[in-house]
C-alpha cells in the first residue's frame, strides 16, 4: 500500500522506515502528541475526503494497529459518510509488540487468564473513564498513553487494593531498535520521578512479569 500510495497521512510516532516505504508519495503528518499542537481530529477526517477525491491510493499510517485507541472508528464513520470505499490493513499494537520484545506472554496457564488494554485518556466533555475496575479485576494490564500521569495511576491502583509488589514493566519505542523495558513493581512507579518516564511508554502490569524482577527491584 505505501509503495502505491500517492499520498500518506501518518501519525507521529511512524516507523520512519515505513515512510521509506512511500517514497514517492506526498507524507502529511498529522500525529497527536500529548502536550503538543496536533491536527483536530475534524481535520484529519476532512483532509482524507479530500484527499481520497483527487488520488488513486490514500494511506492513513498510525502507530501499532488501527483498530487500537486510534480514533480509527472515527475517521472510517467520515469516509463511509462521504461515500468513500477503504480498507483496513492490521497492524501489531504496542502491547503485542513488547509483549515479543520481552519474551512474555500476556497470558499464562494458571497465571493469566484476563488481559486487559485500557488508556486513562478521556476526550473533553466524554463521561468519566472508569480504567481502574478493569485493571484491578485483570490478570495482566496493558495501559497506553499513561506515562504522563503514571505516578497517579499506581497510586490510584494500590488505594484501590492492588498489591504495591505486583510487577510492573515500562517498555518504551516497542518493537523499534531503541526500545528499552524497565521492570520495577507497582510501589516503585507511584514514587518515580515523571523525567524517567518521557516518550511513548506502555505500562505492564501482572504477575506474567514477576520473573523480570531481580532483588534490587524489589528493595
Amino acid at each position: 500500500m505505501l509503495a502505491q500510495a500517492d499520498i500518506v497521512f501518518h501519525d507521529a510516532l511512524v516507523n520512519p522506515e515505513l515512510l521509506e516505504l512511500a517514497r514517492q508519495a506526498e507524507r502529511v503528518e498529522v500525529g497527536k502528541r500529548c502536550g503538543q499542537f496536533s491536527a483536530h481530529q475534524s481535520e484529519i477526517n476532512r483532509l482524507l475526503i479530500a484527499a481520497a477525491k483527487v488520488h488513486d491510493c490514500v494511506v492513513r499510517l498510525k502507530g501499532g494497529d488501527p483498530m487500537m485507541f486510534g480514533r480509527a472508528q472515527e475517521e472510517m464513520d467520515a469516509l463511509e459518510a462521504s461515500g468513500i470505499e477503504f480498507e483496513v490493513v492490521p497492524g501489531v499494537t504496542a502491547a503485542l509488540a513488547a509483549s515479543a520484545d520481552l519474551k512474555v506472554s500476556l497470558t499464562n496457564r494458571g497465571v493469566s487468564r484476563h488481559v486487559v488494554f485500557v488508556t486513562p485518556r478521556a476526550a473533553p466533555g466524554a463521561p468519566p473513564n472508569d480504567w481502574i475496575a478493569p485493571v484491578l479485576r485483570a490478570d495482566t494490564a496493558a495501559i497506553y498513553m499513561g506515562s504522563s500521569e503514571a505516578p497517579h495511576l499506581a497510586q490510584t491502583l494500590i488505594s484501590q487494593g492492588r498489591a504495591a509488589d505486583t510487577p510492573v514493566v515500562l517498555v518504551t519505542n516497542a518493537s523499534l531498535p531503541n526500545r528499552s523495558a524497565r521492570h520495577l513493581h507497582l510501589g516503585m512507579l507511584a514514587v518515580l520521578p515523571s523525567a524517567e518516564l518521557e516518550g511513548p511508554v506502555l505500562i505492564l502490569i501482572g504477575e506474567v512479569y514477576r520473573k523480570g524482577l531481580t532483588v534490587t527491584d524489589k528493595s
